[in-house]
C-alpha cells in the first residue's frame, strides 16, 4: 500500500525534472488522450473545402495530393513525438521551443511559438464552429424540402447565430471535469470511425451511377473559367490544400500531458495513432464522395437541391434522391458529418484552453493571473476557456458582411498552428545532441533528417495558405490571411521588441515554490 503511495507517475516524475508541479488532475488513459487528439483532426474536416479543391485542378490532383501530404505529414509528426516524449507539459510546443532552443534564444522562440499556437488553436475554433454550421444549413435546407422545393436556406443572421450557438455549447462542455469531455471524446472516436465506415462503404453503394477508377485516380482537368487560375502548378497546389489543412491537429496529445497517465509514453503513441487513423479513413471518405459524383457542372450551380452552397452534400443528396426518391438518407449521412464538427470543435477549445492557461502560467499574455486560475473543483482551467470561446465568437462576426471569411480563418488556423510546430522542430535540428535528454521515444541518428524534412514541408504548409485562392481578386473572395497573420505577429513582435523581451525569460519554474512550502 506504502510502495503504491509512494509512486511517481513517469510523465510527472519528468514534469517536475522540468521545474513544474502538478497541478492538473493527472487521470487521462492512453485512449482517452488518443480520443481528444483524434476529435481534433476529425475525419470529416475537410468537407466544406472538397468542393473548392475539386474543381482547381479534378479528382486525381485532389486523391493522390492527399498521399503526399500523409507522406510529409509523418515526417512532423515523428519529429514532434519524439520531442513530446522528452518534454510531457501542457505547454508543449512552446515549451519545447524554449528548452531546446537553449538559454540564448530560448525566450525569443518560446515567444514566437506561444502566439503562433494561440492564433492558431482560436482560429481553429471559428473553422469548426463555421464548418459545423454550413452543415447544419444544409440539413435543414434538405431535410425543409431543398433549395428547389422551398426548404428553408438559413440567411447570413441566422447562420452566424448557430455558429455562435455551437461555440457557447463548447464552452459551456469544457467547464466541466476534463473527464467529462474525455467521455464525449470516446464517443466521438466511435462516431467518427463507424460513421466514416457507414458513410465510405454506403454512399458508392447506394448512388445510381459511380465514376470509374481512371476517372477517381487519373483524370485531372482545371477550371480557369470558375476559379480564374489557368496556371496548372498554382492550381495543383491549391487542389492539394484540402489535405494540408486537415492533416494536422495531432498535437492535442502534448496538450493534454499533464493530465494523462505515463504521457512520455501515451503522448507519442496517440500523436501517431491518430495520423494514422484519420490519413486512411480520411482518404477512403474522399475516395468515396468522387466515386459517387454524378454530374460535376450539377455540383456547382446555384440552382441545385443544395443552392451550390456544398459539393459534398449536393453528392450525397443526389445518390439518396436518386436510388430512394426522398432525401432521409443524406439528412442522416449530414447529421453523421455534423457530429464530426462538433466533437472536433469540442476538442479544439479543450487544448486551446490548454495553451491559454500554459503560457498564461508563464506571464506570456495580459491579465495572465485571470487566465492561468484553475477551477479548484473541477481542476479546469475555466478563464482560459472562456477567452478562447470569446474570441472565436469574435472571428465570426464579419460573416454578415464578407464571403470570405471561412477561407481567411481555415488558413490564418493552419498558419498558426502548424507554424507553431516549426519553431520548436527547427530547434531539436540545430540543437547540439548531447544536450537533449530523449524521453522514451527517441529517434537517434534518425532525428536530424527526420526534423529537416519536417521543417521543410511546415515551411511550405504555411506558405501555400497565403495565396490568393480565386481570380480576379475582389473585395469579397479576397484571402484575408496575409493580413490577419501580418497585423497579429506585427504586433506581437514590436510587443516583444519594446517591452517583453526585458521580463520573458521563457516557462516559469514553479516546483521551487511548492518545495518551499513543504
Amino acid at each position: 500500500m506504502d510502495q503504491q503511495v509512494l509512486e511517481v507517475d513517469s510523465g510527472e516524475k519528468r514534469l517536475n525534472e522540468l521545474g513544474y508541479k502538478q497541478e492538473l488532475r493527472r487521470e487521462m488513459t492512453l485512449f482517452k488522450t488518443l480520443a481528444i487528439t483524434f476529435s481534433c483532426m476529425s475525419v470529416f474536416t475537410g468537407t466544406p473545402l472538397y468542393g473548392q479543391s475539386l474543381s482547381y485542378a479534378g479528382p486525381a490532383t485532389l486523391i493522390w495530393g492527399w498521399v503526399v501530404v500523409t507522406f510529409f505529414t509523418w515526417f512532423v509528426g515523428i519529429a514532434m513525438a519524439e520531442i513530446c516524449s522528452s518534454f510531457p507539459t501542457t505547454g508543449s510546443l512552446y515549451f519545447w521551443a524554449a528548452h531546446l532552443a537553449g538559454p540564448k534564444w530560448g525566450p525569443f522562440a518560446s515567444w514566437c511559438c506561444a502566439w503562433l499556437e494561440v492564433i492558431g488553436l482560436i482560429s481553429a475554433i471559428g473553422a469548426q464552429a463555421f464548418s459545423g454550421s454550413q452543415t447544419l444549413q444544409m440539413i435543414i435546407l434538405i431535410a425543409t424540402g431543398n433549395n428547389k422545393g422551398g426548404g428553408y436556406f438559413a440567411s447570413k443572421g441566422v447562420f452566424l447565430c448557430m455558429y455562435l450557438g455551437l461555440i457557447i455549447i463548447w464552452g459551456v462542455l469544457n467547464t466541466f471535469a476534463l473527464q467529462v469531455i474525455a467521455i464525449l471524446n470516446i464517443i466521438s472516436i466511435w462516431w467518427q470511425v463507424l460513421g466514416g465506415v457507414v458513410v465510405i462503404i454506403m454512399l458508392p453503394l447506394v448512388a445510381t451511377s459511380t465514376q470509374t477508377a481512371s476517372y477517381v485516380f487519373t483524370h485531372f482537368e482545371t477550371s480557369p473559367e470558375a476559379t480564374g487560375i489557368s496556371s496548372i502548378p498554382y492550381a495543383v497546389i491549391l487542389s492539394v490544400l484540402l489535405s494540408n489543412y486537415c492533416l494536422y491537429g495531432y498535437d492535442a496529445a502534448a496538450h493534454l500531458t499533464e493530465e494523462t497517465k505515463g504521457a512520455d509514453r501515451t503522448g507519442p503513441i496517440a500523436i501517431l495513432s491518430s495520423i494514422g487513423i484519420v490519413s486512411l479513413v480520411s482518404w477512403a471518405y474522399y475516395l468515396a464522395l468522387t466515386f459517387s459524383i454524378r454530374d460535376l457542372d450539377y455540383l456547382y450551380s446555384a440552382d441545385n437541391e443544395t443552392a451550390g452552397v456544398s459539393v459534398p452534400a449536393q453528392i450525397i443528396y443526389d445518390a439518396f434522391h436518386g436510388r430512394y426518391q426522398n432525401s432521409t438518407g443524406a439528412v442522416v449521412f449530414l447529421c453523421i458529418i455534423w457530429g464530426s464538427f462538433f466533437f472536433c470543435g469540442l476538442s479544439v477549445v479543450t487544448s486551446a484552453a490548454r495553451v491559454v492557461y500554459a503560457i498564461s502560467r508563464d506571464k506570456c499574455i495580459p491579465f495572465s493571473p485571470i487566465w492561468r486560475k484553475v477551477n479548484q473543483r473541477n481542476k479546469v482551467p475555466t478563464n482560459a476557456v472562456w477567452l478562447c470561446a470569446t474570441i472565436g465568437m469574435l472571428l465570426g462576426l464579419p460573416i454578415l458582411k464578407l464571403e470570405a471569411v471561412f477561407t481567411a480563418i481555415v488558413s490564418v488556423s493552419t498558419i498558426g498552428w502548424v507554424g507553431g510546430y516549426a519553431v520548436p522542430i527547427f530547434a531539436r535540428l540545430v540543437m547540439a545532441e548531447e544536450n537533449f535528454k530523449p524521453g522514451p521515444f527517441y529517434l537517434g541518428r534518425a532525428s536530424r533528417p527526420v526534423c529537416f524534412v519536417a521543417f521543410i514541408w511546415i515551411c511550405y504548409t504555411c506558405s501555400v495558405f497565403l495565396l490568393p485562392v480565386t481570380y480576379p481578386l475582389k473585395w469579397k473572395n479576397f484571402n484575408y490571411a496575409p493580413v490577419a497573420v501580418g497585423v497579429a505577429l506585427a504586433l506581437v513582435m514590436f510587443w516583444w521588441a519594446v517591452d517583453a523581451r526585458k521580463w520573458f525569460k521563457g516557462p516559469v519554474r514553479n516546483i521551487d515554490e511548492q518545495n518551499g512550502n513543504k
